[in-house]
């Protein structure tokens, strides 16, 4: 690895770091930055993985303060992503690279309709629930988190984009609140698939080592500037970065 090579694997993770603490799709900035510096794609996820959940634990700890009071919930919800990051690690390792590719835009791109409608159906769904808000959290929210778990564990890349939308709409909290429980539950994803790609994957360790340093750093930048937005701003912010993501996505296929 050249002096280059890790400096713009460094600054990657810082990069993928404050995005992933701010919305998520960190993975899309380090990603493609692994494979254009000749990493294959498989070793270019696992090493990702690895490397950035350090990140993902520094941005949920800059969200303490959001989170007091909510163990008992990040507790259930932490189990769902727990399950269904190992499920997602074990189609990585079992289905070929490109099995999941064409659907990933699909499933991004409507988490980011989900974030742009959740307003008017989280008034709907309230109104339905004649004016109570939803502060218990259902079985289908539990599952839904299941699942974005499960594509975690596949492919990192806008879960959490994917976590806003469902909680978004199915629970009435402060859009600052639920973000830090995203950044929780994608840290939860992070460490439980690094840890099985570390035992089982190919990895290359001085990428993790660059990745980790830069997104701790970046994680705890992203909560500082994350927890400064107003509710209408991060909104925007994740929309935005979701269209992107879809777009890079898409672009990786033609």
């Amino acid at each position: 690895m050249t002096w280059w090579h890790a400096v713009l694997i460094a600054l990657a993770g810082v990069w993928a770091g404050t995005i992933n603490t701010v919305v998520g799709s960190g993975t899309l900035v380090t990603f493609p930055v692994l494979v254009a510096l000749g990493y294959p794609p498989v070793t270019a996820t696992t090493s990702n993985a690895i490397g950035l959940a350090p990140g993902t634990i520094s941005g949920a700890v800059g969200y303490r303060k959001e989170l007091t009071g909510q163990l008992r919930r990040l507790l259930g919800f932490g189990v769902a992503s727990l399950l269904g990051a190992i499920g997602g690690t074990i189609l990585l390792l079992s289905l070929p690279s490109d099995a999941f590719e064409t659907v990933v835009p699909v499933l991004v791109g409507l988490a980011v309709v989900l974030v742009i409608v959740q307003p008017r159906v989280a008034a709907w769904i309230a109104t339905r629930n004649g004016g109570k808000p939803r502060h218990r959290a259902g079985p289908l929210l539990v599952f839904l988190i299941f699942l974005v778990g499960i594509y975690g564990g596949y492919f990192t890349a806008a879960q959490g984009v994917m976590l806003m939308a469902i909680m978004g709409m199915l629970l009435s909290e402060p859009i600052q609140r639920l973000n830090g429980i995203k950044n929780v539950l994608a840290a939860v994803v992070n460490v439980v698939a690094g840890t099985v790609y570390a035992f089982v994957a190919p990895i290359s360790w001085p990428v993790v080592g660059l990745l980790a340093a830069g997104s701790v750093v970046g994680g705890l930048l992203g909560a500082k500037i994350g927890r400064r937005l107003s509710p209408t701003v991060l909104r925007i912010v994740i929309v935005v970065i979701g269209l992107a993501a879809v777009v890079q996505l898409v672009l990786r296929q033609l």
